[in-house]
């Protein structure tokens, strides 16, 4: 197999047995599959490609579903690819990746591979697979500049990559930093998670300007996902198992987003309204309002059927005492994410045996 190999469409549609708003899925493969983290875009702006990762070859690589005839592409062929830390840019032309301890690009036109930036001799992420140890990565909106997290030994390295440029250089070391985000209306700030014990910081490209955003209330509240909201300048993270918040990076404003049940959640392009998976118990997939009161009840999407593994999610805060090995393979995650267009959903589901890439639409007609 190799890169640039079109694969026949493995589409099929069907009913959502709850709901029954239109389902389709994407990827018909006896593989792992997964579009990227929830935080991050799985389509391009002009939703010409659905991004996302395969294992059908017998090692990760990326693959892109063709929208114009259903065709899945696959785009790199490498042994080093970390699943986890794609990114597409928004212009659907590249998808930024880490493989070995380097940053690259792959054209998804050409399939031209470029090398942006070697990191050293390092390990790259953290032990594990929740958090820092999935090397998630963070683009800003306009493309120019690439975040990445590198662990080298006890620090964790926030390396700033120039894309037009093509250079690189560290801008932050502390001790641990996982899911970066630049801010969708300004490409100075940068969300990412600390400890988890202390989780919500936000930076700017120097790294002068690094604070804690939000600090936890007790030793038993447990911030996780967190997420920008598009168009206001705000962070909404989960309370779990207690709903969401949101807070204003200016101000410093805390309030209630939801008392529904989120897990991870994800906002539309026009930061109006959230869609979520469900753990502990698994409720399927909701959306909610952003300016809604936190009081109402999410609305029903569709079912996942996902196995979610982590049992940890299931009791109190477990990190007061340091990391816990889990077993929490993210593929079996379902991840929500709205299409830019705000017409439909992305998410992973093992209901079948093996992760497959599903997007259900809003509009039952």
């Amino acid at each position: 197999m190799r890169k640039g190999q079109r694969y026949p469409a493995e589409g099929r549609e069907f009913a959502d047995a709850a709901s029954g708003r239109h389902v389709r899925q994407i990827t018909n493969h006896p593989s792992i599959h997964h579009h990227p983290f929830f935080f991050v875009p799985a389509y391009d702006r002009a939703m010409k490609r659905l991004i996302f990762v395969s294992y059908r070859t017998g090692l990760p690589q990326i693959f892109f579903e063709d929208r114009a005839n259903g065709e899945l592409v696959q785009a790199t062929d490498r042994p080093d690819l970390a699943d986890w830390s794609i990114i597409p840019s928004a212009d659907g032309r590249y998808v930024y990746f880490t493989a070995g301890t380097a940053g690259w690009r792959v054209n998804l036109g050409t399939f031209q591979e470029e090398q942006l930036a070697d990191f050293g001799a390092v390990e790259m992420r953290e032990k594990g697979m929740v958090g820092a140890a999935m090397g998630t990565t963070a683009l800003s909106a306009g493309g120019r500049w690439w975040a990445v997290p590198v662990k080298s030994g006890p620090v964790t390295r926030f390396v700033l990559v120039d894309t037009e440029k093509k250079t690189s250089s560290v801008f932050l070391e502390r001790d641990t930093i996982g899911h970066p985000q630049f801010c969708p209306d300004d490409d100075d700030l940068i969300l990412y998670a600390g400890p988890l014990t202390d989780r919500v910081w936000l930076t700017d490209r120097s790294g002068a300007k690094n604070r804690r955003l939000y600090e936890r209330k007790d030793n038993m509240q447990w911030v996780t996902h967190e997420v920008w909201v598009p168009g206001r300048r705000t962070v909404a993270f989960v309370d779990w198992p207690r709903g969401m918040q949101m807070i204003d990076v200016d101000r410093g404003v805390v309030r209630q987003l939801t008392y529904s049940p989120a897990w991870h959640a994800a906002p539309d392009d026009a930061g109006e309204r959230f869609v979520c998976d469900t753990n502990f118990p698994d409720r399927g997939l909701y959306t909610f309002d952003v300016d809604g009161d936190p009081a109402d009840e999410a609305e029903p999407l569709c079912a996942s059927d996902a196995s979610s593994e982590g049992k940890h999610w299931g009791g109190p805060f477990p990190y007061n005492d340091g990391p816990v090995a889990v077993e929490a393979a993210q593929h079996t995650h379902p991840h929500p994410r709205f299409s830019p267009d705000g017409s439909r959903v992305v998410f992973t589901s093992d209901k079948t045996g093996h992760a497959q890439i599903y997007e259900v639409f809003l509009d039952q007609d």
